[in-house]
């Protein structure tokens, strides 16, 4: 996979160098296909895997144009979180453009999902924005977590970036016997036994709760504008996230105010 500047107003855009035609795919919800467990955009016949990690870091970073080139459909998992993308992105660093980047602001109290999962969305009086997860989780090694994120540069390389994806045992011993990260060990991915992580250590005492806010993120970058707003969710996954981003195009107001910026 490779990160290559783009003009302003292009997006983020990622385009399949190993297809006829090397086809452009938009990271925009109207791209997105309802797949279990990732954020997957197609165009056409052919489509890109896993995309939420590397948008995430495209929002932690306010990198609004760029294309990155790829040569499968699966973007490379690295260790389950964002910190890779943005090691790499930060030693390159970004340019500011001179067009104007535009912005959805929440005016109204949103919501989708039901009593069990949802996703809220509130006006931020601070004008800016910010994510509460509240995860509960059946394994006595993770429970239930709270976590508020505000965003900024600095607090997603330190509070978000790092936050592994993670699995129960059980799911990654059945995904193996599918063929399914046969050579990805347990140091490499944070797999959860009884009493909590086999053969690896939590970079968060809360790291799970960390990571589903890091999707949060990502999904919402399928909303191409910067997002004020105060964002809750409740045991959502990338699906409701990605209604949430829906919701918002269809209801926050869209103005002009910031500075773009490239890869």
């Amino acid at each position: 996979m490779r990160f290559v500047p783009a003009p302003a107003n292009a997006g983020i855009v990622f385009q399949r160098v190993d297809v006829p035609g090397q086809t452009r795919i938009p990271a925009t919800f109207a791209h997105r296909v309802d797949v279990p467990r990732r954020t997957v955009l197609v165009n056409g016949t052919d489509t890109v895997d896993m995309v939420e990690h590397v948008l995430a870091t495209m929002a932690g970073l306010q990198i609004d144009n760029c294309t990155v080139e790829i040569d499968r459909a699966e973007v490379p998992a690295l260790d389950g979180s964002s910190l890779g993308f943005l090691r790499l992105l930060t030693s390159v660093g970004t340019v500011s453009q001179r067009e104007l980047r535009a912005q959805v602001i929440v005016t109204e109290d949103l919501m989708v999902g039901d009593e069990n999962a949802w996703v809220k969305a509130f006006p931020n009086p601070r004008g800016q924005l910010e994510i509460r997860y509240h995860l509960e989780y059946a394994h006595p090694a993770i429970g239930t977590q709270e976590f508020l994120y505000v965003h900024s540069r600095e607090s997603f390389a330190e509070e978000l970036a790092p936050a592994r994806t993670f699995l129960m045992e059980n799911e990654a011993a059945a995904l193996r016997k599918m063929g399914v990260g046969l050579k990805v060990t347990n140091q490499e991915v944070l797999v959860f036994g009884e009493s909590g992580p086999i053969d690896n250590r939590l970079r968060y005492d809360n790291e799970c709760v960390r990571h589903k806010t890091l999707d949060v993120l990502g999904d919402l970058m399928l909303v191409p504008f910067d997002i004020i707003g105060t964002i809750v969710a409740n045991r959502s996954g990338h699906r409701l996230n990605a209604a949430m981003a829906q919701q918002l195009l269809l209801h926050a107001k869209i103005q002009t105010e910031q500075v773009r910026k490239s890869a």
